[in-house]
């Protein structure tokens, strides 16, 4: 069996109301796979609309050694309340195993704050998973609002604050940049 990269895993929190919280993800994700790790992202209130949507996605497929799953059905309280809820701890449910499974040197939970947040999963439960994970996984949680109780079990945490951006003059999302 093969020596996992790491002997010692971290915990990431990358939070706050600006741009870029799933863009380092992925960065770290992406340098990760370039040094042979073995890369899941779960992706939280995320849903396909079609494939190439989400350019991660399409890039993912280049690299053997990084997947995403994505577990959404859309913009949260545009629904169902409770189709939400349901989703949301499905990918728990999913995101424990893959935590759990040893297969993978880094877990990225892609917004998974927000589903604390909006209560569709429980705080307790991921607190839980972060301190069971596997000694030697690197985890990281993404998404605004993360809960103070993450933060003080995090060993990184970064505050992405939004100074300027182009949706304050109503530009829509870009292909390539926002998604």
């Amino acid at each position: 069996m093969k020596e996992k990269p790491l002997k010692k895993g971290y915990v990431h929190v990358y939070t706050g109301n600006g741009k870029g919280k799933t863009t380092a993800s992925l960065g770290l994700a992406f340098r990760a796979v370039g040094h042979g790790f073995k890369v899941h992202i779960v992706q939280f209130i995320k849903a396909i609309k079609k494939k190439e949507y989400y350019g991660e996605l399409v890039s993912s497929e280049a690299h053997h050694n990084l997947t995403i799953a994505q577990f959404g059905i859309g913009f949260v309280g545009t629904h169902d309340a409770e189709a939400d809820k349901a989703v949301a701890n499905h990918a728990l449910r999913y995101a424990e195993e893959i935590v759990q499974s040893g297969k993978y040197d880094l877990v990225i939970l892609d917004e998974i704050n927000i589903a604390i947040h909006y209560k569709l999963i429980d705080l307790d439960e991921v607190i839980d998973m972060i301190k069971n994970k596997p000694e030697e996984l690197e985890l990281v949680l993404t998404g605004r609002y993360a809960a103070p109780e993450i933060i003080a079990i995090a060993d990184y945490v970064t505050e992405m604050k939004m100074i300027k951006h182009p949706y304050l003059n109503n530009v829509k999302s870009r292909v390539g940049i926002e998604y």
